[in-house]
């Protein structure tokens, strides 16, 4: 094995590890109270003591994430095919979509609760609403690769437009979706923990903040430890999913992610 793989590999963990050091070094250095700053110590004697809170609350965190996920993935890549499909779709919807879009999604959190009621549902909703968007850009835009003279090229071919979207839109819009799937599922997370810091009794978000209420710092970093450890392995399964599906397209060498 060649130097420079092995550099790469071990440089998330190399530049983590200095993280800690430096954190905890800061700690100690200037004496920052816990309830300020916890070190990295501390953090991880709540993640020890309070595993099975974070268990269980990393899980349905994690349940809603995935479900709102696949909601988004599904929808977005139907509209994001329709609106790189027709022009006149894409006037209509897209300025509705970017409107959409700038709302802050915490204040959409009451309204799902008034529909829904709190829990589950809102959460799987929120997560949906943050992360569709992405996807629906991505695949548009791959669609919208297609140069005019090559659309006119297989015209004059006899290829309709349904033929020309099967075999060259889509397959030009697989890398930017299957692109997008590492933005929309960090999103997702943010969704997830918005809606569950609002209106659930379960969740890390209201982990969260019944430990803010309580002053526990770090069970409060705890949280963020587990949410970053779940969002990083999603993430790198949307990157090998990537790599699988479009490796023709990317380039050679090229790191991804």
């Amino acid at each position: 094995m060649s130097k420079t793989p092995l550099a790469i590999r071990l440089a998330p963990w190399i530049a983590t590890i200095a993280l800690i050091a430096v954190w905890e070094l800061a700690v100690d250095l200037f004496k920052i109270p816990q309830f300020f700053l916890p070190s990295p110590w501390a953090v991880g004697k709540a993640i020890v003591e309070y595993w099975p809170a974070l268990y269980r609350n990393s899980l349905f965190t994690l349940s809603t994430t995935l479900v709102g996920f696949a909601l988004a993935v599904g929808f977005g890549l139907l509209l994001g095919l329709a609106v790189g499909w027709s022009r006149a779709i894409n006037a209509g919807i897209y300025p509705l979509m970017i409107g959409f879009n700038a709302i802050p999604k915490v204040a959409v959190v009451p309204i799902l609760v008034l529909w829904f009621g709190i829990g589950f549902v809102p959460a799987v909703l929120t997560a949906f609403l943050i992360s569709f968007f992405p996807i629906v850009v991505n695949v548009a835009t791959g669609l919208a690769t297609i140069e005019p003279e090559l659309e006119d090229v297989l015209k004059a071919l006899g290829a309709s437009k349904l033929d020309i979207m099967r075999k060259v839109g889509i397959p030009r819009a697989l890398p930017y979706f299957f692109g997008s799937l590492k933005v929309a599922i960090t999103l997702a997370f943010v969704g997830s923990v918005i809606s569950e810091s609002v209106a659930s009794n379960t969740g890390i978000g209201n982990l969260m903040l019944q430990a803010q209420a309580q002053f526990q710092v770090p069970l409060i970093f705890a949280g963020l430890v587990a949410l970053a450890v779940e969002g990083i392995v999603m993430y790198a399964l949307m990157a090998m999913l990537e790599a699988r599906m479009t490796g023709w397209a990317q380039r050679s060498g090229f790191a991804q992610g």
